[in-house]
């Protein structure tokens, strides 16, 4: 989380304020004292669902004043290394949401990545694209930076309790897009372990129908 961008070109590009934070959402394990051992902020739950954590996190940010919300992935998938890559847009006042993408990288590689999800995060931008009205390369990635005015325009709400799951997140990213808000891709590494040891909580089915969810009933008419 940043606070007190530079507003006009010429000043000092550097950031004057940033913290960690980490919501622990029903976590079991050593998670949370490891977090504040290394110095972050940590806000405890009970286990309600990514975007549940999202929207927490969202709500900290806004309380304590900071400008932009970076979320990076908790299971060691994003390099933290490239976060300036999503703030500089933002930071140079071109962009008020900066999606990473994977698929923006030439080299990329995907490791131990399952097949079913190599087909799905390549559908799904096809149909956010098409019901957003604007081409994306990626839609399902969770790395990605935007500025609080996003977060605070009543047409991006995102306090329904619907969105508790996966659907926050391409809600959060249709929303924006469909309100008019600038929103660029940065290219983006996403790193996945060998088969048998990968970490993640996406079911299959019912994970990947909750991704799927707010595009359809954006289709249908509905909000998204």
């Amino acid at each position: 989380m940043l606070r007190r961008f530079p507003q006009r070109r010429g000043e000092e590009e550097s950031l004057h304020a940033a913290e960690v934070l980490v919501v622990a959402d029903g976590c079991t394990d050593a998670s949370a004292a490891l977090a504040r051992a290394h110095g972050a902020t940590v806000l405890e739950q009970p286990r309600r669902g990514v975007g549940a954590a999202l929207r927490t996190g969202f709500g900290y940010a806004l309380s304590h004043g900071f400008d932009v919300v970076v979320v990076l992935a908790a299971n060691g998938k994003d390099d933290p290394a490239e976060l300036p890559r999503l703030v500089e847009p933002i930071a140079h006042g071109l962009a008020d949401l900066v999606q990473g993408s994977r698929y923006l990288t030439r080299a990329a590689d995907f490791g131990g990545m399952p097949a079913y999800r190599r087909l799905a995060t390549r559908a799904h931008p096809l149909l956010f694209s098409a019901v957003a009205g604007r081409f994306v390369t990626e839609s399902t990635n969770g790395f990605r930076a935007v500025h609080r005015r996003v977060l605070e325009d009543a047409r991006v709400d995102l306090s329904r309790a619907h969105l508790d799951g996966y659907a926050l997140e391409p809600t959060l990213y249709l929303r924006a897009v469909r309100a008019g808000y600038r929103t660029v891709e940065v290219p983006v590494t996403k790193r996945y372990p060998p088969p048998g040891e990968a970490f993640t909580k996406v079911p299959p089915v019912t994970g990947w129908w909750s991704l799927l969810e707010p595009l359809v009933r954006a289709g249908l008419g509905g909000r998204g």
